[in-house]
């Protein structure tokens, strides 16, 4: 058996685990870094990318079928192909996979290892590689293995029909009907991105949740929204579940009360992912571990105990987002490479998006992690700003937070046009610790969507002074 002596070992070529690689370099490092399945990160593989080609095409075919108010008429039948669709997604995301596998290919061979490693004590592993297994003997360990989907026992009656979101990139075609399960952001996005393709989709849901939002007006709002372009049941009663021959069979209780049975060819499990840590052999480790199996680990520094080992990215499943994979791995590979002193991540204002439409965002403080009485809350409606109606985009509901003490903005949950640009410059405004007074202070151009956002701050302002 070959036996490679190495400063740090990282276990995972996704997004975390490259960072961590080139920050253990970076820092005189002696590292090498295994990866067992294909390269190529989550995001760009299953993830952010293929998820925004499928949501560009829907959007394409959404604004032909709009156009009539504006007074642009689109003649004829709008055809949808879906073979065309899916060849274009898939092409794009290989492009893009491709990027990533080209910057693992510029990493030395002799720093590549290709297999599955699993733990025989802290530091050492056994890879299983095709020619043979590899032990490593490291000094560190960071442990990067991302995320995998859940698949709840009940929903496995489906057999062939159930899916994850990873295999609705590999289709070579649209299907006629889908079942979602899961109206967070993946079951969100792609419910509504096959809604607009034409294929006929139920998207149900428990307990009122809906994307990331937590405040309840907000929330509320956004339901109501998307139940007008598609069916969206958040608290679902499912009475029935089966298979019947290739289809998938589901009885529920609909909006009305009434009792409705549908087949559908499949049946998209988004409900939720899970550390990928099974089969590394953390029991033969000394590292406590956690009820899901998960390393118990210090969220500032990733330290796991006191051990020479790190958990970043996904695998770690606080953030489970691309630059925050990044800044994680980033900072596990320094802390490995410096052990035993380690430092805090200095971690980026809280940013979320959801690639709905309308879209959805959340920067700062979420709703639910504010003290009752200790904030005040600015509003905007969109439906009468400006700008979002020149554009007939107008269908939106801002909060933002601040501080009653100080008048410091806190954060925002919202739904409206463009959230994505303007989630940047509320994410920059919390990093630097602004006050809703600065941040009026800041220009506004006319006419634009952010205006908007000045509505609400303005409104914040107010109750600040009341």
């Amino acid at each position: 058996m070959k036996t490679i002596q190495t400063d740090v070992a990282v276990i995972g070529a996704g997004t975390a685990g490259l960072a961590a690689y080139r920050a253990a370099i970076a820092a005189g490092k002696r590292a090498v870094i295994i990866e067992g399945g294909p390269y190529g990160t989550t995001c760009a593989r299953v993830g952010c990318m293929p998820s925004k080609l499928l949501i560009a095409a829907a959007e394409a075919a959404h604004e032909l079928r709009h156009t009539a108010p504006f007074g642009v008429h689109v003649d004829g039948q709008i055809r949808i192909d879906g073979r065309e669709v899916m060849a274009r997604v898939r092409s794009e995301r290989d492009r893009f996979v491709g990027f990533v596998v080209r910057g693992v290919d510029g990493i030395p061979e002799a720093d590549r290892i290709r297999g599955y490693a699993s733990f025989i004590d802290n530091t050492t592993l056994e890879v299983a590689a095709d020619d043979g297994n590899i032990t490593v003997r490291a000094s560190r360990v960071v442990i990067a293995t991302g995320s995998r989907p859940m698949l709840p026992a009940p929903f496995k009656v489906f057999g062939d029909r159930l899916i994850v979101n990873d295999d609705v990139f590999a289709w070579e075609d649209l299907p006629r009907s889908v079942a979602v399960f899961g109206p967070g952001v993946i079951g969100l996005e792609l419910g509504q991105a096959l809604s607009r393709l034409g294929v006929r989709v139920r998207v149900f849901g428990v307990r009122g949740s809906l994307g990331p939002l937590t405040d309840p007006v907000i929330r509320r709002y956004a339901d109501e929204t998307f139940r007008k372009a598609f069916y969206l049941d958040t608290e679902a009663s499912v009475t029935e579940m089966a298979r019947e021959g290739d289809l998938a069979r589901i009885t529920y209780i609909d909006r009305e009360g009434k009792s409705v049975a549908e087949t559908f060819d499949y049946v998209l499990a988004a409900t939720g992912r899970e550390p990928n840590v099974r089969g590394l052999g953390l029991e033969n480790t000394g590292l406590e571990l956690d009820a899901r199996g998960v390393p118990v680990f210090d969220s500032v520094t990733l330290q796991c105990g006191v051990s020479p080992v790190f958990i970043a990215g996904d695998a770690n499943n606080i953030l489970p987002l691309l630059h925050e994979a990044a800044d994680e791995g980033k900072a596990a590979g320094e802390n490995a490479a410096t052990y035993p002193r380690v430092l805090p991540l200095a971690r980026r204002a809280p940013l979320a998006v959801v690639f709905s439409d309308p879209q959805i965002a959340m920067v700062g403080k979420r709703f639910a992690d504010l003290a009752e009485g200790s904030f005040v809350t600015g509003e905007v409606s969109f439906e009468d700003q400006g700008r979002s109606r020149v554009m007939l985009r107008n269908r939106g509901l801002m909060h933002v937070y601040a501080d009653k003490a100080t008048g410091q903005f806190l954060g925002a949950e919202w739904t409206g046009p463009r959230a994505e640009n303007i989630a940047h410059l509320l994410a920059w405004s919390y990093q630097q610790g602004l006050t809703i007074a600065q941040m009026l202070a800041m220009p506004f151009y006319h006419p634009v969507v952010e205006e908007g956002l000045r509505t609400a701050l303005r409104d914040a302002a107010a109750k600040l002074e009341g």
